[in-house]
């Protein structure tokens, strides 16, 4: 495909990599030949948690697989008691809002919500000093604004955070594949990252990372026997968790998507995410500079440090745009009053001139319509 397109759309959806064709082909040759394959079934999933473990300097037995971050999320949120002193969550407007939408739901069992929220594209470091107190159990922070790119220091969050006596919950979606992501690190408690953006792989999988430390006191209402120590022992009367991560994991678990996200994990280890980092901020200073040459609206961050791999430029009718660029052979994503340019290790800055010269074309296509 990319050498018909322009693919910079990372943040909605990877393109196709050859590896993870691979995989997913390995895998459906396999069923049809075989058929049932519990045994290499499972060794799936134990490559993948262990592969996704590698990309974030954890350990296997502190990962759990999921269906998506909403699943992953809900899961993680009925494993906390609101019945004690600690009943309030503190989130942020710069959430994807299943994330808020998870917390809200969970009020009815007595949680109270609080939203940080965004100002000028941004969230202030200074809002969760104000707004994490003695009462909050969880603090659930996106580590990369899905709309702008705007990138939040974790570690510092997290020193806030638990001088506070918090846990920290990170939705890393927007930024696996595109950073170094190193949980021991950043000291979070809990890490929430899916598969279909930079990480390659294709929808119906994500990861959950558990800190060892936090594992036991995980009593999670959305389970199934995959959460159970011993899934095959078929005892529906008895709920003893898994020991480890694996109490976060519900039913069966997404095998053909855990190839994929395997496979493209695997890729993006080899490359070395920091390798990958250095190139996305060259390419993202490289986006800016030009876009503002061509008199184009950027409104993300200002410094780099604080950018993730988005570029977002505003334009007249988003959607409109979009179809456009597809039309022209750019792939790109529209949310909010913006077009999100998203490049990846593949993207050349040959390609985001283009993709820029492009934008400003249609943008003006769509004003004078």
């Amino acid at each position: 495909m990319l050498e018909r397109r322009i693919h910079v759309a990372n943040c909605s959806h990877s393109p196709q990599s050859i590896r993870v064709r691979r995989a997913i082909d390995q895998y459906l040759n396999h069923w049809l030949e075989v058929g049932m394959d519990w045994d290499r079934w499972m060794g799936e999933i134990t490559q993948a948690k262990s592969e996704f473990a590698n990309l974030i300097n954890a350990s296997p037995d502190e990962i759990a697989i999921s269906t998506s971050a909403s699943e992953a999320i809900s899961s993680l949120a009925s494993a906390f008691d609101p019945r004690g002193k600690r009943n309030r969550i503190v989130t942020t407007h710069a959430e994807f809002p299943t994330v808020g939408h998870v917390w809200l739901a969970h009020q009815k069992y007595g949680w109270e919500v609080d939203f940080i929220p965004v100002r000028a594209g941004r969230i202030e470091i200074e809002d969760y000093e104000r707004s994490v107190g003695d009462r909050t159990l969880v603090t659930s922070a996106t580590h990369v604004y899905y709309q702008n790119g705007f990138k939040q220091d974790i570690k510092r969050i997290a020193d806030i955070v638990h001088g506070a006596g918090s846990l920290l919950l990170v939705d890393a979606y927007q930024s696996l594949g595109t950073c170094r992501v190193d949980v021991q690190d950043l000291d979070v408690d809990f890490l929430v990252g899916g598969n279909l953006k930079y990480l390659l792989g294709i929808p119906g999988v994500a990861f959950i990372y558990a800190k060892r430390a936090q594992v036991d006191s995980l009593k999670p209402a959305v389970t199934g026997w995959f959460g159970q120590e011993e899934p095959f022992a078929f005892t529906p009367h008895i709920l003893e968790y898994a020991k480890d991560a694996r109490r976060l994991d519900t039913g069966t678990p997404p095998i053909i998507a855990a190839v994929a996200a395997r496979a493209g994990m695997e890729l993006i280890n080899e490359l070395e995410p920091s390798r990958i980092e250095a190139r996305t901020v060259e390419l993202s200073q490289f986006a800016i500079e030009v876009a503002r040459e061509m008199g184009l609206e950027y409104v993300g961050p200002s410094h780099i440090s604080e950018k993730g791999a988005t570029t977002a430029i505003r334009v007249p009718d988003p959607p409109s745009v979009e179809t456009l660029l597809r039309e022209r052979n750019i792939v790109a994503s529209a949310r909010g009053d913006v077009i999100r340019i998203a490049p990846h290790f593949f993207t050349t800055k040959h390609d985001l001139e283009r993709v820029l010269r492009r934008v400003k074309e249609t943008a003006e296509t769509v004003a004078g319509a």
